[in-house]
């Protein structure tokens, strides 16, 4: 069905519809995406989202322009705030042939004088058109169109002027007579009398559509009972984001920093998503010759028996934090990051690890091996650019950044920070050439605690622990699995962790190289650190 006829349809129709407003292609989207039938090119938001007053200051061409993308962008009709059709019948009818090009279902005109201003602003010192004049409007409009489905909504402007119930209704019929599709009724009172008063008074002659914007808490069955066909929200999509604009503009002004904000918008994949960045990947598979997908191993082959019922029928890395599973969040994470070739190595509970997008491989041996033996099963996996996680850590997603960027071989994560660190704490630290505790910095790992070891037995010597994240190299890549296949040989092969293939490639001169951050992680090791992550 053609937009125009749907959004003649929505008009016509004896249920009540609903609209909202959209501002640029974006929110256009976002709008169709909520579930709404139609979109409001609302006039005061597009302005607004110009930068300019809704007196008329952004002309109708660039006004056109913003709604092609808007249409552009969608399946749904839009209805454009034409505000007074920019000028006499002659622009009225350019406007509608313009519109029409561009795929735009329909035109709401309001009649006050051009240029207009903003009706909720000294309303009652604004002039009203001449009536006929304004009709002629309509029925230039009208003869423009080559769609005879194209709506014309005339939005009359009597209560906000002040001039009445009689005024609104001689006003509505006459622009009913020169064809209008339907009629716009707008109030600025905080109470729907105005509107409803019409309403009894209308009757069905024509479709009738309300702006609830200052009468928004009547509700919305009220609309229902007195015949209204349309209520348009009107402006609420842009006054959101600019409450969260300035929050956070705000945020990262006084702070200097994105490490409170990251994690509170959405991810640039979002924005990607909503650009219908798929349509152009899948048109990059037949005309361009694209890299392959960075991979990434995640090992989640154990139980987690240290949580106690937590984990008694339920694997550690499915174990939800603020509602999603470690191991989901870590994937989103990965994939944001361009790491899309996942593989998951799972063992206790493996059936429980679905829906997740994922290539798996399946350590049943989870009980009596470690995680080298996990590592090894994946081996294959490892290729080209591959990151390798364990699969009960929490932690910033900008960490993934900081290894992306690292360019050793091998690339680790370490965290510096060790000020929290208890005297019973057990981690993988690491003690570096250089005693370098300068986040980001970068340098080569000469001691790894393989023992798990307490602080306290380092002496103070430690630069900071390993947070269970590493990177390769496609050279790294073949010399970590060239080191697997050896120590597979060992008879204690199956009780190797990641700290012993470490402390093995170290004593052979082959540099692992750090990055450093200072905390903005954690891993899940019991029941303390499962509340924590809750708040994380």
């Amino acid at each position: 069905m053609k937009k125009t006829t749907k959004l003649k349809e929505m008009l016509a129709s004896k249920d009540l519809s609903f609209i909202m407003e959209a501002h640029n292609g974006l929110s256009a989207k976002i709008v169709e995406e909520a579930g709404f039938d139609g979109i409001w090119g609302s006039g005061l938001s597009i302005s607004a989202a110009l930068g300019v007053r809704d007196n008329n200051e952004a002309s109708w061409t660039q006004v056109l322009e913003v709604v092609e993308f808007m249409s552009d962008a969608t399946k749904i009709p839009l209805l454009l705030d034409g505000d007074t059709g920019y000028g006499n019948f002659n622009n009225m009818m350019r406007l509608v042939k313009k519109l029409e090009q561009r795929g735009i279902a329909g035109v709401c005109i309001e009649d006050k004088i051009f240029p207009k201003t903003n009706s909720f602003l000294r309303g009652e010192q604004q002039p009203l058109a001449n009536i006929d004049e304004f009709a002629g409007k309509i029925k230039a409009g009208l003869d423009a169109r080559t769609d005879e489905d194209f709506c014309i909504v005339a939005r009359v402007e009597a209560f906000i002027a002040g001039w009445g119930l009689k005024e609104a209704l001689k006003r509505a019929e006459a622009y009913r007579q020169a064809g209008a599709t339907a009629i716009l009724m707008h109030s600025k009172q905080t109470n729907p009398d105005e509107i409803f008063s019409f309403m009894k008074e209308w009757g069905d002659r024509c479709p009738v559509v309300i702006v609830p914007t200052k009468y928004y808490s009547t509700p919305t069955d009220q609309f229902r009972k007195h015949g209204v066909s349309m209520a348009i929200w009107a402006n609420h999509l842009l006054r959101a984001s600019i409450k969260t604009m300035q929050d956070t503009a705000s945020n990262i002004f006084t702070k200097q920093s994105l490490i409170d904000i990251e994690d509170k918008v959405v991810p640039v994949k979002e924005v990607f998503r909503l650009q219908n960045d798929k349509e152009l990947a899948e048109a990059e598979k037949l005309y361009l010759t694209s890299e392959k997908s960075q991979k990434g191993i995640i090992l989640a082959a154990s139980q987690g028996k240290e949580l106690g019922e937590l984990t008694q029928n339920k694997p550690k890395a499915m174990l939800s934090l603020n509602g999603t599973p470690i191991v989901k969040k870590m994937i989103d994470q990965f994939k944001d990051k361009e790491i899309r070739d996942l593989t998951i190595v799972r063992g206790f509970g493996k059936d429980q690890f679905t829906n997740l997008n994922c290539s798996f491989v399946d350590n049943n041996d989870f009980a009596s091996t470690g995680e080298l033996q996990s590592l090894y099963l994946a081996k294959d996996e490892i290729q080209g650019e591959t990151t390798i996680s364990y699969g009960d850590i929490v932690f910033r997603s900008y960490i993934l950044d900081i290894l992306r960027e690292a360019r050793g071989d091998i690339n680790i994560i370490v965290d510096s920070d060790l000020s929290s660190r208890k005297s019973d704490y057990v981690g993988d630290f690491v003690q570096c050439n250089e005693l370098n505790k300068k986040s980001y910095s970068q340098d080569s790992v000469t001691l790894l605690n393989t023992e798990l070891c307490k602080l306290a037995d380092f002496n103070g010597d430690a630069t900071g622990e390993w947070i269970g994240i590493l990177k390769t190299s496609e050279r790294g890549s073949s010399i970590l699995k060239l080191k697997l296949e050896e120590l597979k040989g060992r008879d204690d092969f199956n009780k190797l962790k990641l700290p012993d293939l470490f402390r093995e490639l170290t004593a052979e001169d082959i540099k692992i190289n750090v990055s450093y951050i200072e905390g903005h992680w954690m891993d899940v090791d019991n029941y303390s650190d499962f509340e924590k992550g809750q708040l994380f």
